[in-house]
């Protein structure tokens, strides 16, 4: 996605509950490409190769007519978002007909860019030679997004607009709720019966489904006289069940590859964030825990049910305990991690997730487990498809050592690892018989839970870290001072943050020698040494912000 920096948003709630003590956290739901997520207090736009489904909240959506501007975007341009009308939208889709044979011609079209941008509070104010849209530049009032508003209760079902081309539809209160997401499962496979031209894809979240559709074909209006009818025929249906499988997995307890993008992130993004330098110290004292060891226990004793996938990308499974005890709740890093390594285990409010890929993130950190998703082979536990998991399977970790998950790591996509499976079903009417039996003990929990997480949010007002606003900006221009004969300056090629510093002044290095490590990107990247010789000066440190062409190490050559 597209990373911007503006000013921090002024949230009308304390924090997220059960999704997060940040109040950007929400339980996780379905992103519609070109959403603009704000990961904690920091906006991305989403693209299409972004996360599917999430636990962040999305206020905007990009219309599909300009769908095509966020990749003209390059660092250091501003952008403004000004509301439109829905059919507004739809009548700037359908003038832009076929796509044209040849180059483009973009002469009519300019991105807003700094020096462009009046000041003035006004978006319609903004002359139209400095915009890109492709709609007629009249600015929309805000009417409320909610098109749909119906039943009570468990049986609520709220229509939102996202975008012009999705609707996200949520159930029930804002809860961690096993009958909302059986509820939502349904509607899907209603849908899904009905085959409707028109529906591109249909995708669930917690409390959520989510309809990506072409206007065009089904008109708003009767899709949800559709979805409607369905919902009615959903709350009406009795003893609901779901096949579902006991998936066991192995689990490294706090993976050194964990520990490493932690200490990635205190030097690159916030060296002083509650939930470093230890994530499980942090769970501990957020739950109010007697020491790690109940932690881990914790962790080992859930049997996590599978509500979502595909969170964040590749089939990555979003779970929660089945037992409200074995809840640990916590709140997602901000600004949320640029780097995490393939299939760590995090929690993020009250959920789990399996990292589908390398990539950023934001759950707290517990260990790391085999591959979600197979690249190469058909492997027996995939049944045939390319991920791992099903909804409404129960996760259970099993220890194993860092070593030894690099073994089954290195066998499982090979087909020489073999998961432990056992089929068996859920039954709705069972859970709530059990929650009824338990429910003075899980009480008890969740108030001792929630005078932990209070007093945590407590904390952070008092200590300031509530407020924290990234400083993250261009790095500075500075003038080069000239170089002396026989120096030879290693200059940036690409702008980010320093990460590691390899070398000192008055070391020697031979040509190909790493010297610094940015990240940029998401990516790691070395400077290397060009020539032989011996290292004068180093002048840039770690965490610090480098732009492109800035002079980072001066060596004295051989």
């Amino acid at each position: 996605g597209v990373r911007l920096i503006g000013p921090k948003p002024e949230w009308v709630r304390a924090d997220g509950g059960e999704a997060g003590l940040h109040p950007s956290n929400i339980h996780d739901n379905p992103y519609a490409i070109g959403a603009v997520d704000f990961t904690g207090d920091m906006p991305v736009i989403l693209g299409p190769d972004g996360p599917s489904l999430g636990g962040f909240v999305c206020p905007v959506t990009i219309i599909e007519a300009d769908l095509w501007q966020p990749g003209q975007l390059k660092a250091g341009d501003k952008v403004r978002f000004y509301p439109v009308s829905v059919e507004a939208c739809h009548a700037a889709m359908n003038s832009q007909g076929p796509l044209p044979q040849g180059p483009l011609n973009t002469s009519g079209s300019g991105l807003v860019r700094e020096g462009t941008i009046p000041g003035t509070e006004n978006a319609s104010d903004v002359p139209a030679s400095s915009r890109a849209s492709s709609l007629p530049h009249k600015v929309a009032s805000l009417p409320s997004p909610i098109i749909l508003d119906i039943g009570q209760g468990d049986k609520r079902l709220v229509a939102r607009l996202s975008g012009d081309t999705h609707l996200l539809l949520e159930i029930g209160a804002p809860e961690l709720d096993l009958v909302l997401r059986l509820r939502g499962h349904a509607l899907m496979l209603a849908l899904e019966a009905k085959a409707l031209a028109g529906v591109i894809d249909l995708t669930p979240g917690i409390r959520s489904l989510q309809v990506h559709y072409r206007p065009e074909q089904l008109p708003l209006d009767q899709l949800l006289v559709i979805i409607a009818g369905e919902w009615d025929a959903v709350c009406a249906a009795k003893d609901l069940q779901v096949a579902s499988r006991i998936v066991h997995l192995p689990l490294s307890w706090d993976d050194p590859a964990c520990q490493l993008a932690i200490e990635k992130y205190m030097t690159t993004v916030r060296k002083d964030a509650p939930w470093c330098p230890s994530n499980l110290e942090f769970i501990r004292r957020i739950n109010d825990l007697p020491n790690l060891n109940e932690v881990q226990r914790t962790v080992f004793d859930a049997s996590y049910l599978v509500m979502g996938l595909g969170d964040v990308y590749l089939g990555a499974p979003v779970a929660t305990p089945l037992d409200p005890r074995h809840r640990l709740v916590t709140t997602k890093y901000n600004p949320a991690r640029t780097w995490t390594a393939e299939n760590s285990v995090g929690i993020g409010g009250a959920y789990m997730c399996v990292y589908g890929m390398e990539g950023p993130g934001g759950y707290q950190f517990v260990g790391r487990t085999l591959q979600m998703w197979n690249r190469y082979r058909e492997v027996a536990a995939f049944e045939g498809k390319p991920w791992l998991l099903r909804f409404f399977d129960q996760i259970r970790f099993y220890p194993v050592s860092a070593d030894e998950l690099l073994r089954i790591r290195r066998d499982f996509p090979l087909g020489r690892f073999a998961l432990n499976i056992e089929h068996s079903t859920l039954n709705l009417a069972d859970y709530q018989t059990f929650l009824t039996r338990e429910a003075d003990g899980i009480a008890a929990f969740r108030a001792q839970q929630q005078g932990a997480f209070n007093a945590e949010r407590e904390r952070w007002i008092a200590n300031g870290q509530a407020d924290f606003q990234s400083d993250e900006g261009v790095a500075p221009y500075i003038e080069e001072l000239p170089l002396q004969a026989g120096q030879q300056g290693v200059e940036s090629h690409i702008a980010g943050n320093l990460w590691q510093v390899q070398v000192q002044p008055g070391e020697r290095v031979e040509a190909g020698d790493v010297l610094v490590i940015l990240e940029s990107m998401k990516m790691e990247i070395p400077l290397l040494a060009p020539v032989a010789g011996v290292v004068q000066e180093v002048r840039v440190q770690p965490g610090s912000a480098v732009r492109a062409g800035q002079r980072v190490v001066v060596l004295a050559a051989d």
